[in-house]
């Protein structure tokens, strides 16, 4: 593995392998946030007033070219629940609509698809979908759209489960179908590649305090030119009808909410740069390697089955493991926490008892070790 846990600013004395949650912001990537936060209280009226267009589009060019798109198809917005929700409430969708997704989506949006359901009327559908083998997956959701089916809305890679879906296939079918695709790229950016462009999902919204180890507040919202127009702002602020318009009422709508700490936005250049000049494909590389390891080795002590059949399909540096039914999962969290300082999320997924890896670039084998050794003494 690679010596990088010298540059995050975690605490030495726990055991983080959970990254997946809120990720971790190295030391310099953390010193640039701070330089635009006192850039900030330096001079406010300078830097919100004359700076902030021209500040936030270079950012958002930077963030374009390492995501495969033009940066007049993003904006920023402070995470993906925020992304998502400018898309869900701007469609005008109502009874007789479907909205198509699975059962393994993340808790927020299934709320969020939920709350508006019961506002407007239509329909929201969590399928269960099929874990042998990528084809079936894609095949067993594909037999549940029907004609009224106006919207999918699917996970890039899940949440409770961490489970890479196949989505470039099933946004395919529904393009040939008239049927808007919504992706939530939560877990994406900074842990797999991604091009928005030939992905070519309508809409997409991503985290980059996460995978792309970007300071706390910072993710994205990616709309297809074509679909653009039917976005409304979730914000109504001085970006509607703008006096200084940007050519695009996309960005002009979603960019300007007053006054607010741009600073996480502007420091993801950095990110994407300190995980260029570390290498990150092979960092990548043998977190994921570490973590299939680490998944085998869980499943070898309880005996449990896998959800996942083959690891190399269906996961990178983030995976689950099946615990036995019997376990008392809120106290073996506390536990693995507080006599072993080993920080990992436990879940509770369908009747499922899973236990969430994450392995980031700090981690070593000396950390799952650890992991192996604490579930060893308490699941006797």
């Amino acid at each position: 593995m690679f010596n990088l846990k010298r540059h995050f600013l975690l605490d030495p004395s726990v055991t983080f392998l959970n990254h997946g949650s809120f990720g971790a912001t190295p030391k310099p990537v953390f010193k640039e946030y701070q330089r635009w936060q006192h850039e900030l209280e330096n001079q406010p009226v300078e830097f919100l007033g004359r700076w902030h267009d021209r500040l936030m589009r270079e950012s958002r060019e930077a963030l374009g070219a390492y995501l495969g798109t033009r940066a007049e198809n993003l904006v920023y917005t402070q995470n993906v629940t925020i992304s998502m929700n400018i898309v869900a409430r701007s469609l005008e969708l109502g009874v007789g609509d479907e909205v198509l997704s699975t059962n393994h989506e993340y808790g927020a949006m299934d709320r969020t698809w939920r709350f508006l359901s019961k506002e407007h009327g239509f329909t929201y559908i969590n399928h269960p979908v099929s874990l042998d083998s990528q084809a079936d997956l894609v095949e067993s959701f594909w037999r549940t759209v029907t004609p009224q089916t106006r919207v999918i809305f699917l996970s890039h890679i899940t949440s409770p489960t961490a489970t890479i879906f196949p989505v470039e296939k099933i946004i395919q079918r529904a393009r040939e179908r008239g049927i808007i695709t919504i992706i939530d790229g939560a877990h994406v950016a900074g842990h797999i590649p991604l091009n928005l462009d030939s992905l070519s999902a309508d809409f997409y919204g991503g985290n980059l305090h996460k995978w792309l180890c970007a300071p706390k507040g910072a993710g994205f919202l990616y709309a297809r030119p074509e679909m653009q127009h039917l976005l409304k702002p979730l914000v109504v602020s001085w970006g509607y009808e703008s006096l200084t318009p940007s050519g695009s009422t996309f960005i002009d709508h979603n960019e300007w909410w007053g006054t607010r700490d741009l600073a996480a936005f502007l420091t993801v250049p950095m990110a994407i740069r300190f995980q260029q000049e570390h290498d990150w494909a092979e960092v990548r590389s043998a977190c994921h390697r570490l973590a299939v390891d680490t998944w085998k080795r869980i499943h070898e002590l309880t005996g449990q089955a896998p959800l996942h059949s083959d690891p190399e399909i269906w996961f990178a540096q983030m995976t689950v493991s099946t615990l036995p039914a019997d376990v008392d999962i809120a106290a073996l969290k506390q536990k693995l926490y507080d006599e072993y300082r080993v920080e990992i999320p436990l879940i509770d997924w369908q009747g499922n008892k899973l236990i969430r890896l994450s392995v980031q670039g700090y981690n070593s084998s000396r950390d799952t070790d650890r992991l192996l050794f604490a579930l060893k003494k308490l699941l006797v």
